[in-house]
């Protein structure tokens, strides 16, 4: 591999108001890269970056920044809107360390890809994973989101699916199943089982995004499935107060929460976590029997 060069700049910097540092965001980024990297080859990232940390204004990113080192990969794609309208857009591709490092030093602190992967000619490729996003509504909490996600993996399996599980970092949960063999059919699939829960369960969960309509309940936003929206990457930080991660955890762990605690991890929580239980989400990419 050719040798790469990168100028690193105010690693002291705090980007947490309790005085996590772009050094410790790096150090994060660069352990946790052998678990990370896989689940952002070949997908376009955007960014949500944090320059001045998370007390201030952060923003989305979609081009890559202006001086990326002429080594990044990047993919030009037209349509960044939610019905694939725009023009085109210079997406990073982070695939290797150098290029996450990259990232981490622009205080990319949250890194968010699609459920698909570019093709060899540089083209949109069809999706290759399922993804559920859980947001507890005001008065439901991630306990509220661990109980729908059992009802969201039952039904999964039953349909041949391997389902994985991570929090949000945030308030909620994602559910992920890899569907390999190209379906075309993901946010269909995924729509309808939110609706069928919801039609079960209409005092618990809503599959409309109306805000007025989730009080007390668990939304499944199954949107994220559409080939233009992104989901926060598993073993992504997040851009809050601390430095919360998008955790993948256990089924056990999932039915066991009873406390919003114990589904809220930070970044100094995670390799312990690897340590203990490996990569959970090593199979991801090669779950599934078939298409929805």
């Amino acid at each position: 591999m050719a040798e790469r060069q990168l100028r690193l700049s105010n690693l002291e910097k705090p980007l947490y108001p309790d005085g996590f540092t772009k050094a410790q965001v790096i150090g994060y980024y660069s352990q946790l890269a052998p678990l990370l990297l896989p689940l952002l080859a070949g997908r376009p990232v955007t960014f949500v970056r944090y320059p001045d940390g998370t007390d201030g204004e952060g923003f989305y990113e979609k081009n890559a920044a202006a001086g990326a080192p002429a080594w990044l990969r990047t993919v030009s794609l037209t349509g960044s809107g939610s019905r694939g309208s725009g023009g085109p857009v210079n997406y990073p591709l982070i695939d290797d360390l150098p290029s996450l490092v990259w990232a981490a030093n622009l205080a990319a602190l949250e890194l968010h890809v699609p459920q698909w992967t570019v093709t060899s000619d540089g083209a949109r490729g069809i999706p290759d994973r399922l993804v559920f996003d859980l947001d507890p509504g005001e008065g439901a909490t991630v306990v509220d989101c661990a109980a729908v996600a059992t009802r969201i993996r039952d039904a999964l399996v039953h349909d041949g699916l391997t389902p994985y599980a991570t929090t949000s970092g945030s308030k909620g949960m994602q559910l992920y199943a890899g569907v390999p063999g190209g379906p075309r059919s993901t946010s269909a699939y995924a729509k309808a089982l939110a609706e069928r829960l919801a039609r079960e369960s209409p005092d618990r969960v809503t599959a409309k995004m109306t805000k007025a309509l989730r009080a007390g309940k668990v939304f499944i936003d199954w949107s994220q499935n559409n080939p233009a929206k992104t989901t926060i990457s598993p073993y992504s930080l997040r851009g809050r107060a601390t430095p919360t991660v998008a955790t993948p955890v256990t089924w056990d762990e999932v039915g066991a929460c009873r406390r919003e605690d114990e589904l809220v991890f930070t970044a100094g929580d995670v390799a312990a976590r690897v340590e203990r239980f490996g990569d959970i989400l090593a199979g991801l990419s090669q779950s599934g029997a078939g298409s929805p």
